[in-house]
């Protein structure tokens, strides 16, 4: 298998405020992350993300059933979101929280049934104005395939804000499913962009 990441240190300090932004976007532009889906943690499942240097900037590490909560965290460990399915939901909503707070979600995610409504996976909506994850006030769109890596975010000015892609590795070796590229747009929550991605595994992966 082809080499996934270049680095292994950590690309936040402990020393910074968790829940603050752990992703640091170049001139401005849209940031390109490599999501490992699998945790560095042996016996755990979950993600392992790295920025464009190697820097592990997220990580999710899932110990037996993901029945319970999950939680997005920096590279040292800290608590950035946490993700849980609503009640007597069945699975089909999720509800974002920030931090390790499960009282008062920021987003709720849903599954979309039917394949009516233009190809759509899912919606996401905002349950408070304000927060860190706040990035808009308006809710979003996922359509796309994430089957196939490839799915984007859409705000609901129509533009893509976040999008799912197949890596493309050096040299030609395949990677698989498991390993795929996250591009963020400069305006968009990269956190909120990963919990997406962890929600959308959870619904359809």
């Amino acid at each position: 298998m082809a080499k996934v990441h270049p680095n292994t240190t950590p690309a936040a300090s402990a020393e910074e405020t968790p829940g603050a932004s752990v992703v640091r976007k170049e001139d401005g532009g849209a940031v390109s992350l490599t999501v490992w889906r699998k945790s560095l943690l042996f016996g755990c499942s979950g993600f392992t993300v790295f920025d464009s240097k190697g820097d592990l900037v997220f990580r999710v590490d899932v110990y037996g059933s993901a029945a319970g909560a999950l939680v997005l965290m920096d590279s040292c460990g800290n608590p950035l979101l946490t993700l849980r399915r609503k009640k007597l939901s069945l699975g089909a909503t999720w509800l974002i929280f920030d931090g390790e707070d499960t009282v008062d979600p920021v987003y709720s995610v849903k599954r979309q049934v039917s394949l009516r409504h233009g190809g759509a996976l899912a919606h996401m909506k905002p349950r408070r104005l304000q927060g860190r994850v706040g990035v808009g006030g308006g809710g979003y769109e996922i359509k796309g395939s994430y089957a196939r890596r490839s799915c984007r975010v859409y705000d609901e000015g129509r533009r893509a804000v976040a999008e799912v892609r197949r890596k493309e590795p050096a040299g030609g070796a395949a990677l698989g499913g498991d390993v795929f590229r996250l591009v963020v747009e400069s305006d968009f929550d990269a956190c909120l962009a990963m919990a997406v991605v962890i929600l959308l595994d959870q619904m359809f992966g």
